[in-house]
């Protein structure tokens, strides 16, 4: 999307991962980005300044030297003026969000490094997390929200929105009952930043697929099962939540937050 000699701007797609990890061979956005830069003739690497969870799409930026990116992170909280994400999440079973809010719970970290918003009556360590939001449209089934970010801790908005009922549809971590656009519905739309350099205001944006909007307006009442659901039936009577084994009893007596607890256990 934009390009100097001091940071790159780029649209990362759903299901890239930002940067590599041990013993993956998935391609990365950082290393698609190093071989587009290699092949235009320019020696450098880009270097990570903020990151996004690898099924959100969306506008992401890069250092190309390690001064830049220094003076970038030191100041990511007061040189990034906006950062706007729209999702798509199913309606919860009973009640709905205002029009508008802020959503402050703190998140806790399950052994899988998920997060969650525990009870107040758990005794895990979290960490402070803001998410302010806004719904663009609702619908029968779904609705359509735009988010910004005080803090950008993991899972941040997916954790904030299921926490409220409002799991965001495709997200297998979350156990979503719908996965209309076989993808994670979640999408960094815009990033408005003082660039580090110049000083000069710069903005850039994506909007989210087309489709999401028109999907929550038309009211489908039917998605089709995501791939989770399509499970064959366990009939012995036990079932695996993380590494650990339950009995179908204790599982029907735990709603999803004991479930995150469960896995949070060592």
């Amino acid at each position: 999307m934009y390009r100097d000699n001091d940071i790159a701007v780029i649209e990362k797609p759903s299901g890239m991962l930002t940067v590599p990890y041990p013993g993956s061979r998935a391609r990365t956005a950082v290393q698609v980005l190093g071989a587009m830069l290699s092949s235009s003739g320019i020696a450098t690497e880009p270097l990570v300044v903020h990151r996004l969870d690898r099924d959100t799409s969306g506008v992401m930026m890069f250092a190309l030297n390690a001064a830049v990116q220094k003076k970038i992170m030191a100041q990511w909280h007061t040189m990034v003026s906006e950062r706007l994400y729209r999702a798509v999440a199913e309606n919860p079973a009973h009640g709905t969000a205002a029009d508008e809010g802020l959503i402050d719970s703190p998140l806790a970290f399950n052994a899988h490094t998920m997060g969650y918003v525990p009870k107040s009556t758990d005794k895990v360590k979290t960490v402070p997390a803001r998410t302010h939001f806004r719904v663009v449209e609702r619908g029968k089934t779904h609705t359509l929200f735009e988010l910004s970010l005080d803090t950008g801790k993991k899972n941040q908005i997916r954790a904030h929105l299921a926490s409220i009922g409002y799991t965001l549809a495709g997200d297998e971590n979350y156990r979503a009952e719908s996965d209309p656009f076989h993808r994670l519905a979640l999408h960094a739309r815009s990033l408005c930043f003082v660039h580090p350099t110049t000083g000069k205001e710069m903005r850039f944006e994506v909007s989210e697929p087309p489709e999401w909007l028109e999907f929550v307006k038309t009211n489908r009442t039917k998605c089709e099962a995501p791939v989770w659901k399509k499970e064959k039936p366990n009939h012995e009577n036990h079932v695996i939540i993380g590494e650990r084994k339950v009995s179908k009893k204790q599982l029907s007596k735990m709603d999803f937050m004991d479930r995150m607890k469960y896995l949070h256990q060592k």
